[in-house]
């Protein structure tokens, strides 16, 4: 079961205030959804991840198919119990994973097959197997395999890539059942809006629960992200949620939500906080520098997060450098409590028609260096 309702449009730009419900709740949108590759967001626990406002997160298909295995989860009632997260989940398809961790992973027309980052074991995803893995799992959202383009993909390789991922589309919607797991469909075509535009044509016909907007985020430049997402973003069904997929900064999330996007999932808020780059309303700050070494202050007295409400830089700085786990959980819980607040600054500035110049709303402005 899935239902979206658009619930405001906004004033100043194309960003809508919607909500999505599910069997597992309901999230409000533009969201972001922190990413949880094998069962766990990294260095947090789920009572965490509620405390820092994430209503939805994303689960990895390639990961967890590998390990511990999709009829262990099944089995063991499926990846919200396993996990201990009662709120909805929405999984990937594992095709860029196995992609971009397989250089020599050969595609057919049946599928994709590819060995294993672990163990060098043979595995193959077709569209069926990676539907069968996903309703194991019991994700609330499913997306369909798709074959993304390399960004410096030419106009030949990208409608190549295209069609196969259109004909694996088909494949996917055929097994789906219907049921409490919606399915989304992932558009492609490279770099190219004739592209983007025909297959936004072509997967429109197969009636998906949600739509999202592959392959960017891949490698191009920013300014070509943009662009092609402002051409694709409006010829989705307005009616259904739209989703950017693997992207972005706090800067990104907010021109990208102008568009009319309601969904995206990004690693940045936990790999950037494992490296001490922490995001906060006057930039981002890197904790290993050594100003901090005895700065008594808040990591951003802006931020609601229990990390700024009870700890001082300097802690954040040792703890860091003296590579306690606590550094890590402490930092995960900030930059991803930070994207979460920015969001909800988001819907209320379309709750409220403000413009998008950050800020009226005032808590948070863009990070200075944009990224």
């Amino acid at each position: 079961m899935l239902e979206f309702e658009i619930l405001k449009k906004h004033r100043y730009s194309d960003a809508r205030l919607g909500r999505i419900t599910t069997s597992h709740g309901a999230i409000e949108t533009p969201a972001f959804m922190p990413v949880g590759t094998q069962g766990t967001v990294k260095a947090m626990t789920p009572e965490d991840l509620i405390a820092s406002g994430s209503e939805i997160i994303l689960g990895n298909t390639y990961h967890l198919y590998l390990r511990p295995g999709h009829e262990l989860i099944k089995s063991l009632g499926g990846l919200h119990r396993f996990m201990n997260w009662p709120r909805p989940i929405l999984t990937d398809s594992g095709g860029f994973q196995v992609f971009s961790l397989n250089a020599l992973a050969r595609v057919t027309e049946e599928g994709v097959k590819f060995k294993s980052h672990l163990d060098g074991s043979m595995h193959f995803f077709s569209p069926e197997r990676a539907m069968a893995v996903q309703q194991a799992l019991g994700s609330d959202i499913m997306m369909t395999l798709d074959e993304p383009a390399p960004h410096d993909a030419d106009h030949a390789t990208a409608l190549k890539s295209m069609n196969l991922s259109t004909r694996w589309a088909r494949r996917c919607r055929a097994v789906h059942s219907p049921g409490d797991q919606a399915l989304f469909g992932i558009v492609q075509g490279g770099m190219f809006e004739d592209l983007r535009t025909q297959h936004v044509q072509e997967i429109g016909d197969f009636g998906f629960e949600g739509y999202a907007i592959g392959g960017l985020s891949v490698g191009e430049e920013k300014a070509t992200l943009l662009r092609i997402a402002r051409h694709t973003a409006p010829l989705l069904p307005a009616e259904r949620p739209r989703y950017l997929m693997g992207v972005g900064t706090p800067g990104d999330l907010l021109a990208l939500s102008s568009m009319g996007i309601d969904m995206f999932d990004c690693v940045m808020p936990s790999r950037n906080a494992r490296n001490g780059s922490l995001f906060t309303s006057e930039g981002k700050v890197n904790i290993r520098n050594a100003r901090f070494r005895d700065d008594p202050q808040p990591l951003d007295v802006h931020c609601p997060c229990p990390v700024c409400r009870n700890y001082s830089r300097a802690y954040l700085r040792h703890l860091f450098l003296a590579d306690e786990i606590l550094g890590l959980h402490l930092n995960t819980l900030h930059n991803i409590t930070f994207y979460q607040h920015w969001m909800a600054n988001i819907r209320q500035a379309i709750r409220e028609d403000k413009p998008f110049d950050f800020i009226g709303v005032e808590s948070f402005r863009l990070e200075k260096d944009g990224g």
